[in-house]
């Protein structure tokens, strides 16, 4: 009876996730992503973050206060895959109803993003990320629970502000589910590197009765990461494939003439 449930309940999750992974009619990006940039700056091991505008993005960006709703990670050339055009699937990531993908760079052409690199990472901790992230492959979405899902529907719940974060946290314990970010959140948690750790401060006298403190890091629970946490990490690095490339903004042409005014008009968010 229980593999009966679970059937049910996949179905009926599977359901959800098609009308919440629906995209909202006349949204689009105040940017784009730059491809090309892109691809000649992501490293494996970045953190790529995504604008999307869909339902359930609307909500994740509305109980997080942040313009970030998905996150990949980039693994590089680790699967040695291509698509059928022949672009790599360098990116591993959750998606809503399908679990955990392969996706390639181009996926996210129409969508605004942002580069977050850890700082300083070894080779064998980035190894052991990237393989991580290469074994989860396969993970089925978290929709055991029916009701994390349903919230999603009211894009701006009516909750207080210390409440949102814990909206975000799916309730399963599947290690077989997962979610975006809290997958991101379990590698680099293998690895001991930081995103937004729990920091206590202990203070201790020696034996010359001098005091000293020191800051005792402690991971938060995977459950509780969302995209925005690898931008406010004070342990990544924001990258703008703009810049890397050698900006310089006497070599921009400028025009006298006004823009159209379809240039200027506020896109919907």
């Amino acid at each position: 009876m229980t593999e009966a449930r679970d059937s049910l309940a996949d179905r009926l999750g599977r359901h959800l996730a098609r009308k919440l992974d629906a995209q909202l009619p006349g949204t689009r990006p105040f940017t784009h992503a730059n491809v090309a940039a892109l691809r000649k700056t992501l490293q494996p091991g970045d953190v790529l973050l995504v604008e999307g505008s869909s339902r359930v993005s609307v909500a994740i960006k509305y109980l997080t206060q942040s313009t970030w709703s998905h996150a990949a990670l980039c693994v590089g050339n680790a699967l040695g895959q291509v698509t059928q055009d022949g672009e790599p699937l360098s990116l591993i990531e959750v998606n809503l109803g399908e679990g955990c993908v392969a996706a390639p760079l181009s996926k996210y052409e129409l969508y605004n993003t942002r580069i977050c690199r850890p700082t300083g990472l070894t080779p064998q901790d980035r190894a052991r990320l990237i393989d991580f992230m290469v074994d989860s492959l396969g993970k089925r979405y978290d929709m055991k629970n029916i009701t994390d899902m349903m919230r999603f529907f009211l894009p701006t719940p009516p909750v207080p502000v210390r409440w949102r974060r814990r909206l975000l946290a799916f309730g399963s314990g599947d290690p077989t589910r997962a979610i975006c970010s809290s997958l991101i959140a379990q590698a680099f948690a293998r690895i001991r590197y930081p995103i937004l750790p729990v920091i206590t401060r202990e203070f201790r006298a020696d034996r010359l009765a001098r005091t000293h403190r020191s800051e005792i890091l402690h991971i938060r629970h995977h459950s509780l990461y969302a995209p925005r946490d690898f931008d406010l990490s004070p342990y990544f690095q924001v990258i703008k494939p703009t810049l890397e490339a050698g900006f310089d903004y006497r070599r921009l042409k400028w025009s006298d003439k006004p823009p159209p005014p379809e240039a200027v008009a506020t896109p919907s968010r």
